[in-house]
Formats: C-alpha cells, structure tokens, sequence
C-alpha cells in the first residue's frame, strides 16, 4: 500500500524529473456565468486506474493533488470499503489503462494500482443488463460522504471537497463522465422543473448573489439533496425549503 509519509521525498523528487512541477490551478465554481444548457448527454468512462487504500483521507487528497500536477485529471473518495483510495484516466482500451498506469508506476508516481472496467460501473452494468436503477446508486454513493469535512478531498488538497467535486466523483464513480466545474454541469445537463425532479438530479445555485451559479447538490428526493456547503462545514443533507436556498436556487438539470 502506498504511503505518503514513507514516500513523499520520493515522489517529489519523481514527479521533478518527470516533468510534474506541483500541483495546477483548477477551475473553480466561484463567479461562474450562467451558461446556456446544451442538453447534452453525458458520456461513460472507458478504462480508468484506481490506487491506494488509505485510512487516512489526507494521503489519498495529496496522491490525487500530485496526480493533478502531472496533468492528471485524478480525485480521491471514500470507498465502499471504508477506506480513501484515488481514480483517474478514461482510456478506450485495458491496455492503454495499464501502460499508464505502469508509467506512472516505473517513475514511483504510484505503487500497486487497479485497473477499473466500463463494466464495473453502474451506468455501464446497468446498460449491459437492463437491470437495476442508476438513480439509487447515485444516491448511495452520495450518500457515503455525508460528515466528510469541506476542506477534505476534492480534486485538489488546497480547494477541498468542494461542492461541484462532491457532484462530480458521484457521477463519475458510477461512469458517467460529469464535469468538473459547476457552470460546465449546468450546461451538461438537460432542463427541469423544481416539481420534475428526481433522486440524481442536480440543483444549482447563485449564492453570492445574480445568477451567476456557485454551488450545486445532488437531489436525494423528498426535497432534500446533498451538498458540501462551504469551508468548515461537513457535507451534508438540506431542504431545498430552507430559506436560504429558496432564495439562491438558479434551477435543476438531469442527466438520465
């Protein structure tokens, strides 16, 4: 299992002679124009590489953040199994998921890694089968990161488990290739109601005011979603009868 504590030297070392200066600025969801929706349908993930099985969320977070500085578009996330552990890559065949990943692995970037399948994710194994509910699963894995604190995860250690990067692992731990930033899954997604929603769908907020969206959530049902709402907060449930969110919603957009 690879450790960052026993490694960093290592690693930083590594990622300079390869190339990798440190982690890149990443979009963020502050001051976002209102784009206009493209109703476009979101793509599934091809072969993409899993490492680490950490106890502690922060060595996961930094994996992803050294990752992110080699161009990497990776994220870290709490497992099924308890444990945080780093995805990234979308590759359209195994062998080019593993040529990666092997890379990555001969300059000490990553130790043991896994290569995940199309068909080991829900929209894929869904398709495949016609059976099962894509809806629940999102909400399922959603729901495994409710008391997560803001400032863990994310995309990068610096910015934290923000609110689009809560919305975007979801989608994209069960195939579905989301985009990163708020603005950009707002115009992925196709336009509904308030009264239309359902369980997987997105709402969309302007909470720093006009209609310029800076937060998001995933729709659970019963008028309630789950977002991560700001630093020092953990994520968690809200009703989208709370005052406060009755005054910034923007509007909702569904990808199913």
């Amino acid at each position: 299992m690879f450790s960052y504590k026993t490694h960093s030297i290592v690693l930083l070392f590594m990622l300079l002679v390869s190339g990798c200066s440190g982690p890149q600025p990443v979009a963020t969801d502050w001051e976002s124009p209102l784009p206009a929706a493209t109703q476009s349908t979101l793509q599934s993930l091809g072969y993409s590489i899993q490492v680490g099985a950490f106890a502690n969320p922060d060595n996961a977070a930094r994996l992803a953040a050294r990752l992110e500085g080699c161009g990497i578009d990776a994220y870290s996330f709490l497992h099924e199994s308890g444990l945080y552990k780093v995805r990234f890559g979308d590759h359209p065949t195994y062998a080019a998921a593993r040529g990666e990943a092997e890379s990555l692995q001969g300059k000490g970037i990553i130790d043991n890694f896994f290569i995940v399948l199309p068909e080991d994710n829900a929209a894929e194994r869904i398709r495949r089968s016609g059976q099962g509910d894509l809806r629940k699963e999102l909400i399922t894995t959603a729901h495994r990161f409710i008391g997560i604190p803001y400032n863990w995860g994310g995309t990068t250690a610096d910015n934290g488990f923000d609110c689009s990067g809560l919305t975007m692992v979801t989608y994209r731990l069960n195939g579905l290739k989301l985009p990163r930033v708020s603005r950009d899954q707002y115009a992925a997604g196709r336009p509904i109601d308030k009264g239309e929603l359902k369980k997987g769908d997105l709402v969309f907020f302007a909470t720093n005011g006009g209609t310029r969206i800076s937060h998001v959530g995933i729709y659970i049902g019963n008028g309630r979603f789950i977002h991560a709402p700001r630093r020092g907060k953990s994520v968690r449930v809200t009703s989208l009868d709370d005052r406060y969110y009755q005054k910034t919603f923007v509007g909702a957009r569904t990808y199913l």
